[in-house]
């Protein structure tokens, strides 16, 4: 399955990564890389994680990394990458498609 990534939840990755790069550059290049290379993982395992609990729709679902949600939407063939965001802030389901 093709992973496509949001152009929302691409620039949150940005954000995010440039808050962890003002205490360190380099914690902050590893968890770029392992969010990446986690989402990769979602083209074998796409029922990955739990269903996202605001939505409850079995194909919105997520997985945790350092205190971050990656949501997804699993579709017929492709996953997309919907928000990432940080796990203590609310999450809006009006804004997952």
């Amino acid at each position: 399955m093709r992973i496509i990534w949001s152009p929302l939840a691409l620039d949150r990755v940005e954000e995010i990564a440039r808050e962890i790069a003002r205490e360190d550059p380099v914690a902050s290049q590893k968890w770029i890389h392992e969010v990446f290379r986690l989402a990769a993982t979602l083209s074998s395992f796409p029922r990955r994680g739990r269903i996202v609990p605001e939505v409850g729709r079995p194909e919105i679902r997520e997985f945790l990394y350092r205190g971050y949600r990656i949501i997804h939407k699993v579709e017929e063939k492709r996953i997309s990458i919907l928000p990432v965001r940080h796990g203590r802030r609310l999450l809006d389901p009006e804004g997952i498609a």
